[in-house]
């Protein structure tokens, strides 16, 4: 597919979110931007959810780490689906109990306000980080296979990239984005069933003969636990995707502000409970995907294309779909579920970062009328400046397949609001409020000392995912420390 014909397709679709965001954010206030007025229909939201936690790291980089981990990743998204249950039915009735537009606030309510702003600093570093993974990956397919031929640098890429989203964002916020990230699961979803469809037709298959394939099982291996000192034992991975799930969701004001648009606490259960469900399915169909994209690689001699000089798996599905010669359909779908993909997260990422900062750090319900749109207006100019700021900088730092490195992650940021959480919600205990910063830092640094231990030192022990709630462990403890009497 010609660079041209994928930037109007870029054009096309963009213009289609524009259109949504006009209609939808013609209501400019506060209220609609933050909270879309809490008139959002709940099975719209879990639809639209799919695709903000799928985001273009499931949609390239899962099926890319198929070769190095098989279906291991399954593990975790299990441990997901319990997570989701554990949010709706203990975190949800929280954050609607206190009617909350940021849901920091209720550690305000509960120990003070360094507590506060403590957890608002830890999910901002967070979504910042993570936001940033998910845009930087697709940056990365746009800048190979679009915009090397025209001699654009990355760093003119992510610039673009982010401008568009400011744009259909800038007005209707979290309303927009229900409906914008509605549309986005269509595409992306549509883009991993069809192709799957036209792979297995191109290799003479049908999709039940692709499962019972002697290939298919050099890829389909799930459960892992004959060690538990390697890193994928299924204990580690389960555990860790639950409390991935419960941080990542659960206590994530981007996540949560969509939940919080529905009209009452029964309707966002609903959703959570639902949206667990599909996209637990969906996920197995881009493990499936995967194999089938290492599957054809090698009947076809298609190697693992090169990122300076070295092989990058979640490159694969880009450079089968738009340059193997598929067929036009195959590359649009892709190129449709990959800017979906993007779109669907960043957007919402944007949208909560500027809730966030404008609530949390602000205080913007507390000036004056006139200011408060306009503060908002400039924090949302400035949250997009930030991201391009840090996606720019991974082109330089990171190494790691993307998922696998935004999973780690998770483990160092998240660990600090899921003992603060947990302290505050499975304990009545108070805590000298002005201390709780110190407590969080240290699990961090705690924590940041565990993850470099060799696994050799430990006798071959791998750690993962479980740094999370150990993370989340050591902040409780040390909450505990702190108590007042």
């Amino acid at each position: 597919m010609e660079p041209l014909h994928i930037i109007l397709l870029i054009a096309g679709y963009f213009g289609v979110l524009l259109l949504i965001s006009y209609f939808t954010g013609k209501d400019d206030s506060n209220e609609v931007f933050f909270k879309a007025s809490k008139q959002s229909p709940w099975y719209l939201v879990a639809f639209g959810m799919i695709g903000a936690s799928l985001s273009g790291v499931t949609f390239i980089s899962v099926p890319g780490w198929v070769e190095a981990s098989q279906f291991s990743y399954f593990q975790v998204v299990l441990g997901y689906f319990v997570g989701y249950f554990i949010v709706a039915f203990i975190l949800l009735p929280i954050y609607y109990r206190h009617n909350v537009t940021s849901i920091y606030q209720y550690l305000e309510e509960r120990f003070g306000t360094v507590s506060y702003k403590t957890g608002a600093f830890f999910f901002f570093v967070s979504r910042v980080l993570g936001a940033s993974f998910r845009l930087f990956l697709v940056a990365i397919v746009l800048q190979q296979f679009v915009f090397n031929s025209y001699g654009i640098p990355f760093e003119i890429t992510v610039v673009f990239s982010i401008l568009l989203i400011w744009i259909y964002t800038n007005r209707g916020g979290i309303k927009t984005i229900v409906w914008t990230d509605t549309l986005q699961t269509l595409f992306m979803v549509s883009a991993v069933c069809l192709s799957i469809y036209f792979i297995t037709k191109e290799l003479n298959w049908s999709f039940s003969e692709f499962l019972t394939s002697e290939e298919l099982k050099n890829y389909n291996k799930t459960f892992f636990t004959d060690n538990f000192f390697k890193k994928n034992h299924f204990l580690k991975s389960f555990l860790g995707g639950m409390f991935i799930t419960i941080c990542m969701t659960g206590l994530d004001q981007d996540m949560m502000q969509k939940n919080l648009t529905c009209k009452n606490l029964k309707e966002a259960q609903k959703n959570m409970v639902s949206f667990s469900i599909v996209l637990t399915a969906v996920t197995f169909l881009f493990l499936l995907l995967g194999a089938l994209l290492f599957i054809y690689a090698e009947k076809s001699g298609i190697s693992v294309p090169l990122l300076d000089g070295t092989p990058k798996t979640d490159l694969l599905f880009p450079e089968i779909a738009l340059n193997s010669g598929l067929g036009t359909v195959l590359a649009v779908t892709f190129l449709l579920g990959l800017i979906a993909a993007a779109y669907s997260s960043a957007d919402s990422a944007l949208t909560s970062l500027t809730t966030s900062f404008c609530v949390d750090f602000l205080g913007i319900d507390k000036k004056e009328a006139h200011r408060q749109k306009r503060l908002r207006k400039s924090v949302h100019i400035g949250m997009s400046l930030l991201l391009v700021l840090v996606i720019i900088a991974f082109k330089y730092i990171l190494t790691s397949n993307v998922i696998d490195s935004l999973l780690v992650v998770a483990g160092y940021t998240y660990g600090p609001l899921l003992g603060l959480f947990a302290f505050g919600i499975f304990t009545k205990f108070k805590v000298k409020d002005r201390y709780v910063w110190v407590v969080a830092l240290a699990s961090v640094v705690v924590i940041s000392l565990l993850g470099s231990i060799p696994s050799e030192t430990l006798g071959g022990y791998q750690i993962g995912y479980e740094l999370l709630p150990i993370n989340g462990f050591l902040t409780f403890l040390g909450l505990i420390l702190i108590r007042r009497k």
